[in-house]
């Protein structure tokens, strides 16, 4: 069997970087991680020198909708297929495509279309399971989210999606609505991992989820309630519980715009690496040049415009998403929030895979995991993405 090996690089493990070893991975695993001293080269081996760059774990993007001018609200293989290729080139190998508030017909058509690209995808990012982003948000934080497919959520409606589709993993709902709680109670119960996100609710109504099963917050800071004030007196948002309930798991869009300095520093400095996952949230302009663009499906979406690294709402009062890539948001943890390479790279890759409990596999160079490996220099420049042992994108 021929085998893929790493050598020369600096090989990047949750707490340390370590030098001087190569990777061997079989059979899209990673076999062995020997000293170079030990390491034996059959003639068909295939070698990939890294020419002492980083080798680290492939980039974990646990909400993504899209990129290279496509959004997997199209609803099409093509569009499935071109997302997982584009990201792939910034080092993503493994990816959750998310849904926005839509029609019952195009949710019902992503499932479809999800099973068929899944299976035909072998030169892009993985797919790991979908993201349901509403329908069941709060009207006053929809954001970019089309208001007038928003709902509460009643049982007969979404265990009828839950029965439909196997492959859903997560699901983002405002945890205030009337019915929500008992919600959270049967994702939690399907092993779907249930996030709050668009939301006004208030640090006891945050608890209250939490204890049923919401033990997740969709990109922090955006869409959601701070302290607020009703009848002169104060109350925590879910910013704050985000903070307070210390189990509560977080992602951040770490694209240096969505959250300046300060807040990523804030974040990682009382969430920690071990608790923020990164996440892209970007939309179709990712990988794409600055200028008007559709957030959503080409038929039903809204029209945006990309500048200043960040699509924007047509009259510049909003974001309407990101158009990051996951080694942008590496990059600009290092280099904006001064955090260390190996904090920087674990919130991409073991933290979201610990979120998606999917860490037995991926998220990690240990022995017996899947071969997803990223190479790239010191500005975080991508060199080489490998997914379960094959060669995706090379520079």
């Amino acid at each position: 069997m021929k085998r893929l090996i790493i050598i020369n690089g600096q090989l990047i493990f949750p707490d340390h970087i370590d030098t001087g070893k190569a990777l061997i991975c079989n059979n899209g695993k990673i076999e062995q991680i020997v000293t170079n001293e030990m390491l034996e080269i059959n003639p068909d081996d295939q070698i990939i020198d890294a020419k002492q760059q980083y080798v680290s774990p492939g980039f974990i993007d646990m909400h993504v909708h899209g990129g290279g001018g496509h959004d997997f609200m199209d609803g099409t293989v093509e569009a499935f297929l071109g997302i997982a290729e584009v990201h792939a080139k910034y080092g993503t190998t493994a990816m959750v495509p998310t849904t926005l508030t839509c029609t019952d017909e195009e949710l019902m058509n992503t499932f479809t279309t999800y099973k068929k690209a899944k299976s035909l995808n072998n030169k892009g990012a993985k797919f790991i399971g979908l993201h349901l982003e509403g329908p069941y948000f709060s009207p006053s934080q929809c954001g970019a989210q089309d208001p007038k497919f928003l709902k509460k959520p009643y049982p007969k409606e979404y265990n009828h999606i839950i029965n439909i589709s196997q492959d859903i993993v997560r699901w983002s709902v405002a945890p205030e609505l009337e019915g929500a709680i008992e919600m959270g109670k049967e994702l939690q119960r399907q092993h779907i991992l249930a996030s709050i996100a668009h939301t006004d609710a208030i640090y006891e109504e945050v608890e209250k989820a939490y204890k049923s099963g919401y033990t997740h917050v969709t990109h922090l800071y955006s869409g959601m309630s701070s302290v607020t004030r009703r009848n002169a007196f104060r109350y925590a948002g879910v910013v704050e519980a985000a903070y307070l309930i210390d189990d509560i798991t977080v992602e951040i869009i770490a694209d240096g715009i969505h959250l300046p300095k300060p807040l990523l520093q804030f974040v990682y400095k009382f969430k920690g690496p071990d608790k923020t996952a990164l996440c892209t949230d970007a939309m179709r302009g990712a990988g794409m040049p600055d200028g008007e663009s559709i957030l959503g499906s080409l038929t039903n979406g809204q029209k945006v415009i990309i500048e200043d690294g960040v699509a924007k709402m047509p009259d510049r009062s909003a974001f309407a998403g990101s158009v990051a890539t996951t080694d942008r948001l590496v990059r600009t943890m290092i280099q904006v929030a001064d955090v260390p390479l190996t904090d920087a790279v674990r919130m991409m890759t073991l933290t979201p895979a610990r979120i998606l409990h999917i860490d037995s596999s991926k998220g990690s160079l240990e022995t017996g995991k899947d071969a997803d490996i990223v190479i790239f220099d010191n500005q975080i420049h991508v060199i080489n993405t490998i997914s379960e042992g094959h060669v995706i994108y090379s520079k």
